[in-house]
């Protein structure tokens, strides 16, 4: 049976969904730190409100998830959720004084929670469990699509208009953003399965919810991969803001391009490999990709170490871009793997973005004090090292977590109705 016309145009517009959302939050983030800078705010102070976004962020992660698991109307989260940072980037827009930044830090740091779980919880709805890896490769790509096509657009931007516009032009690409979410059919996504419950058939009880403690704390597995996921974050999350920074000392007028050649790297090999990720990691398995993620990133740390050629190091980040591509898309497949038909799906979703965010934050307060107190090549070796424990980690106590399949099992669709 062939999919219907419906579900497939609502498959469409959560493709275009995760493009512009990545759109809005890339027109956010990474150009806050310079537009305050230029604004005359000193280097202390932008610190502080790229701070408070980020524990904002962090603190919500965990109880955003279990929020979007408990809400039958997914559409509306990210609709809300958009408009809230629409009215973060208008009001940056307007001004840089305390008040508004402050508020628009508050604002993104609460909306940007509820977009990744939420967008993970639609499209298990609609295609099921079986083919959920395959459509969630193919969102990480269109989403680095957009992260790619975003950061062109806001360069021309701001060299035509100023740094003011690049928050304009983000508060415009909402209304594609919503005009995309309302084009998903919300009878297409499946409450039970949206969640990580069992699809309810009719005349047969549905299972109850495992409890909280149940999922985080009674699943040794998956506790051990929340550790790994901190650690992989851990060494990752400074390594590319130190090496701009390293470079920044002798050549500044540089730096910036580099920068964005690195990123723009970085976000091409997820998009044209995110799919292909998905399909291998539903055939395959997840564990000798994860491995090949981890892996990669303490081989990275080593090389920054031993040159400082410009187009060597960026030839280097295409092995960010295939950890981050990894990870994107394979630990959240762990992370459904380890929470199928519990209900907990979203809430584990955020526990994982909240072991992310934690290792992060700890990874550039730990480099940026080995560079102080030694260097950056000891800086780097020793984030390698972390790196190399949790591939080690990773190796001897996860197992492979996909599920034996003897035929459809908690699905909405056949693997003919999936569209190509």
């Amino acid at each position: 049976m062939d999919i219907d016309s419906e579900k497939k145009r609502s498959l469409h517009a959560l493709e275009a969904t995760n493009f512009f959302l990545a759109d809005v939050q890339t027109g956010l983030g990474p150009f806050l730190a310079a537009y305050l800078a230029g604004a005359g705010w000193e280097p202390g102070r932008v610190g502080m409100a790229l701070t408070l976004g980020g524990i904002i962020t962090v603190a919500l992660q965990t109880p955003a998830g279990a929020i979007v698991d408990q809400l039958r109307s997914k559409k509306l989260v990210l609709v809300l959720a958009s408009a809230v940072l629409a009215v973060g980037a208008i009001v940056l827009s307007i001004t840089a004084a305390p008040w508004a930044v402050y508020t628009s830090q508050v604002l993104i740091g609460g909306a940007g929670p509820f977009l990744a779980p939420t967008l993970a919880a639609i499209t298990m709805g609609i295609v099921g469990v079986t083919f959920f890896d395959r459509q969630f490769g193919k969102n990480q790509s269109f989403n680095s699509g957009g992260n790619v096509a975003c950061a062109l657009l806001i360069a021309l931007v701001s060299h035509l208009f100023g740094n003011k516009a690049i928050f304009i032009a983000a508060a415009v690409l909402t209304i594609p953003t919503v005009i995309a979410i309302r084009s998903i059919k919300s009878s297409d996504i499946d409450y039970d399965l949206a969640r990580g419950g069992a699809k309810q058939v009719e005349g047969e009880k549905v299972p109850e919810r495992a409890s909280v403690m149940q999922t985080l704390l009674g699943d040794r597995v998956l506790l051990i991969f929340l550790v790994c996921a901190f650690l992989f974050h851990f060494a990752n999350a400074a390594m590319l803001p130190q090496l701009g920074e390293m470079l920044s000392h002798g050549a500044r007028a540089t730096a910036a391009p580099f920068m964005s050649a690195c990123i723009i790297v970085t976000q091409l090999v997820i998009m044209f490999f995110a799919t292909s990720i998905g399909r291998f990691a539903n055939l395959h398995g997840r564990k000798p990709l994860l491995l090949l993620g981890f892996g990669v990133l303490p081989i990275r740390a080593l090389l920054y170490t031993l040159t400082h050629n410009s187009g060597s190091l960026i030839a280097i980040q295409l092995l960010d871009g295939v950890a981050n591509a990894i990870f994107g898309v394979v630990s959240i497949l762990v992370i459904a793997d380890r929470t199928r038909n519990t209900g907990r799906f979203n809430l584990v979703q955020g526990t994982l973005a909240t072991a992310v965010g934690l290792g992060a934050a700890f990874s550039t307060t730990f480099g940026g004090k080995l560079i102080q107190h030694f260097s950056y090549r000891v800086s780097f070796l020793a984030l390698g090292a972390i790196a190399a424990l949790a591939f080690v980690l990773l190796w001897t106590a996860i197992p492979e977590t996909l599920p034996v399949r003897n035929g459809p099992d908690n699905d909405t669709v056949t693997a003919q109705e999936l569209p190509a």
